[in-house]
């Protein structure tokens, strides 16, 4: 897996193996045989390749394009799965997002709209905690 998502990672970035090298003070030797599966990068060039490409470390190693159908996920960016809406309008959330988004039975999420961009989900704790670092200033009459 490994190999796979480091020759498409910087194939994306449109790095060639000798600028990958560069940048992690490697040889470029060392890089093609990464990317034929030859051989595996230590640990620290791991974490430098996950900051140089801006993924999570365990993307780097473990995600597999083949099972997920999808390239290895930038930093900070998920993908769950598909929910199916119940006849109310109801979905279930993925227990994993609800893990990384610490979201509890009973918790208030908003769900916002954009003809063009689509629907959105936020938990109201994240809509206030934005609405108190913009400074928003009330006159009171």
């Amino acid at each position: 897996m490994i190999n796979t998502n480091l020759k498409r990672l910087r194939k994306i970035h449109q790095y060639t193996q000798e600028d990958v090298a560069d940048k992690l003070n490697v040889s470029r030797q060392s890089v093609a045989k990464w990317e034929n599966g030859e051989s595996t990068p230590d640990i620290d060039s791991c974490i430098r390749l996950s900051k140089l490409y801006n993924v999570r470390l365990d993307d780097l190693v473990n995600h597999s394009e083949e099972i997920s159908g999808l390239m290895v996920p930038p930093k900070g960016k998920y993908f769950f799965g598909a929910v199916v809406v119940g006849e109310r309008g109801q979905i279930v959330i993925p227990k994993d997002a609800r893990e990384v988004f610490n979201i509890k039975s009973g918790d208030r999420l908003l769900v916002l709209g954009d003809e063009e961009r689509g629907l959105g989900i936020v938990h109201e704790r994240d809509l206030i905690n934005f609405i108190g670092n913009i400074g928003i200033v009330t006159k009171e009459e």
